[in-house]
């Protein structure tokens, strides 16, 4: 399950007035593999919050039916919650957790009755991503940067959101870490169907993507097919 996005009219300003992204059109269909590029400071992080409801913007940002502007803001903590995943490259992971409790977290704000459920696809995920059996009972604290990543991802996938958006997923990897969570991430998204935007400087993952988008001074100034 995946869902398709369509940007109309997008804008973001900052609290001064200042026009931080600008958007007019853009359409991804459901399932797609999506790379955002560009220097720092370009818009990337501020598009990928925008998709998220995480950033306050003008316009249009509809996934499937569903205009993220049209929902108050719990209203889009809840989409949030049920539709959308999210990695970032500092893990955000609890110390005081093992690699399990980690990547079921989504559970505890669940009702009671989808816990389990949760649970199990969290563990699911892990054993995907070459995270179980003891590994799974270990802190994350014992845990190399590669394998909390991974915790990260399974923590984002668990939930079985038709979207997943992720902010330097390799930053803090070494390549040969970064290598290994490219192949395991993408193999993941393209098994389950799931909608990839993944905003990168990393031209290995960026590579793997089935579209690439450039962003320089808040706009998109190239929309292209990966080179692999």
């Amino acid at each position: 399950m995946s869902l398709p996005l369509t940007i109309s009219g997008l804008s973001v300003s900052s609290k001064r007035g200042r026009l931080l992204l600008s958007v007019p059109d853009l359409d991804m269909p459901a399932g797609s593999l999506v790379g955002i590029e560009g220097a720092s400071g370009a818009g990337k992080s501020t598009l990928l919050y925008a998709l998220a409801g995480l950033q306050e913007a003008k316009g249009s940002i509809r996934w499937g039916d569903q205009d993220l502007f049209a929902l108050n803001a719990g209203e889009r903590a809840r989409f949030r919650a049920n539709r959308i995943g999210m990695i970032f490259q500092d893990f955000l992971l609890f110390e005081e957790l093992d690699a399990g409790e980690n990547a079921a977290l989504t559970a505890l704000f669940r009702p009671r009755r989808e816990r389990a459920i949760l649970r199990a696809k969290a563990a699911e995920r892990l054993d995907f991503l070459g995270l179980g059996g003891e590994t799974r009972d270990r802190n994350v604290v014992s845990l190399s940067g590669g394998e909390r990543q991974r915790v990260a991802i399974a923590r984002a996938m668990a939930a079985e959101a038709p979207v997943l958006l992720a902010d330097e997923p390799t930053a803090s990897l070494d390549r040969a870490a970064a290598d290994r969570l490219i192949e395991d991430l993408v193999n993941l998204t393209r098994s389950s169907g799931t909608t990839l935007i993944a905003v990168s400087h990393d031209q290995t993952l960026i590579s793997r993507m089935d579209r690439v988008l450039t962003i320089r001074d808040g706009a998109i100034v190239a929309d292209r097919k990966a080179v692999r």
